[in-house]
C-alpha cells in the first residue's frame, strides 16, 4: 500500500471532523449536528479518539475508540466494557484493499500506547476481518434484527481478566 498516513483526530480538526459526521450519516444515517458535537468529544479525550487513513492525501477510512457504543443501551450488561473499537468506515470505493485492517491495527496500536488492556467490539458483517486481526468471539447475539459477533481483544502488556463468552440467539 503505497504513501499511506494514519493519525488521531484532536478538537482542531473540524473539517476532518465534518467530513467523518458526513460519512456517517451517508452510510449509517447519523443525525450530522451531534455526530459532529460526538466526534470532537471523542477527538477531545484522552481514552477515547477517532483516527483517519488518508491514501496519498486523500481521506478514505475511518473508526475510533469509544467509551460507549449503541449496544450498551440495547443489552446494558455491556456497559461494563469501556473501550469499544467502533464505526469503522472505508469510503465505498476503496473497500476490498485493505485499508479497514490498516487502520483497526493503527487503532489498536494506538490503545496499546495509551495504555488500554483490552478492546471490544460487535460486528455483524466484519466478523472474519476481525477474527484474522486476533480478535476472539466472547458473545452471540440477535438485537435489533441483526445477528451480532460480540469480539474481545487483549492488548499485549496488560494483563487483562477474559470475559465471559454466552452464546444467547
Amino acid at each position: 500500500m503505497e504513501n499511506i498516513r494514519l493519525r488521531a483526530l484532536g478538537p482542531g480538526d473540524t473539517e476532518m471532523i465534518g467530513l467523518v459526521a458526513e460519512w456517517y450519516n451517508e452510510e449509517w444515517n447519523l443525525p450530522l449536528q451531534k455526530t459532529r458535537e460526538n466526534l470532537l468529544s471523542v477527538c477531545s479525550g484522552e481514552s477515547q479518539f477517532q483516527a483517519v487513513l488518508t491514501v496519498g492525501g486523500r481521506p478514505v477510512a475511518t473508526g475510533g475508540v469509544y467509551h460507549h457504543v449503541g449496544l450498551c443501551d440495547r443489552v446494558p450488561r455491556f456497559q461494563q466494557y469501556r473501550h469499544w473499537l467502533a464505526m469503522v468506515y472505508t469510503v465505498p470505493m476503496f473497500r476490498k484493499k485493505g485499508y479497514g485492517a490498516h487502520l483497526c491495527r493503527y487503532l489498536q496500536d494506538l490503545s496499546k500506547e495509551k495504555g488500554i488492556g483490552a478492546l471490544y467490539l460487535f460486528t455483524d458483517s466484519a466478523e472474519r476481518l476481525y477474527t484474522r486481526l486476533g480478535w476472539d468471539v466472547m458473545e452471540r447475539l440477535e438485537t435489533g434484527g441483526r445477528n451480532l459477533a460480540v469480539m474481545h481483544l487483549a492488548l499485549a502488556g496488560k494483563p487483562q481478566e477474559r470475559p465471559v463468552q454466552h452464546d444467547i440467539r
